[in-house]
């Protein structure tokens, strides 16, 4: 069976796209699904974390890497697909010819959002894409807080344009950003942390879809 292909796409930086590829990669590594990830963002950050992770001597699952130009994307899938179970790509934002390339391939696309207008105002036109290469997508709501009349006007807002949404959500919780920064996901930071709890819940839920 050929790998399974999620692509991590949002038009707005700072979205948390390289945070929420890096929970599902290292969860479901955990689980021993073979698994890679694929850097199609100029930014790097995606590499930054990998060459962390690749540097630093801990046991730890291992992940195939690549980063390339969007358009050697089909060519990497192509290469990765026979030899894992699951491949995750992180899209560069302000860039819809690549993250086009990118969505057309998936079996699935993650648009991670945080409670802001600006946030739901730019996933629109990551939904519109998708919907145009006849892809499912569904919304994944990153760094929320516990509660609060921002939350309340995010999920209503979201509401009213009738987009999937994932029910699991990540939460605003600083062992994200630690963790990254050392070259880990939560659930190998903290396995018995909420925010584990948090990423294990999303990935159980997404995985039917794949």
């Amino acid at each position: 069976m050929r790998a399974r292909i999620v692509t991590v796409a949002q038009q707005k930086g700072g979205a948390g796209k390289t945070t929420l590829l890096v929970q599902l990669a290292t969860a479901a590594a955990s689980t021993g699904r073979r698994v890679a990830v694929v850097d199609i963002d100029p930014q790097a950050s995606l590499t930054g974390w990998m060459r962390i992770r690749t540097h630093e001597a801990r046991t730890v699952p291992a992940l195939r890497f690549a980063m390339v130009g969007g358009w050697r994307l089909g060519v990497e899938l192509d290469r990765l697909a026979p030899e894992v179970d699951l491949v995750l790509i992180d899209t560069p934002p302000h860039a819809e010819s690549e993250a086009k390339g990118a969505i057309r391939r998936a079996d699935l696309v993650l648009v991670p959002c945080q409670p802001s207008p600006a946030d739901i105002w730019a996933s629109r036109a990551t939904f519109e894409l998708a919907a145009k290469e006849r892809r499912p997508a569904r919304l994944v709501w990153t760094r929320m807080p516990a509660r609060g009349r921002v939350v309340e006007e995010a999920r209503a807002a979201v509401g009213r344009e009738g987009w999937p949404t994932a029910v699991a959500e990540l939460g605003n919780r600083q062992v994200y950003v630690a963790s990254f920064a050392r070259g880990l996901g939560v659930v190998e930071a903290e396995p018995k942390g909420a925010a584990a709890g948090e990423v294990r819940a999303l990935l159980e839920e997404l995985s039917p879809l794949l």
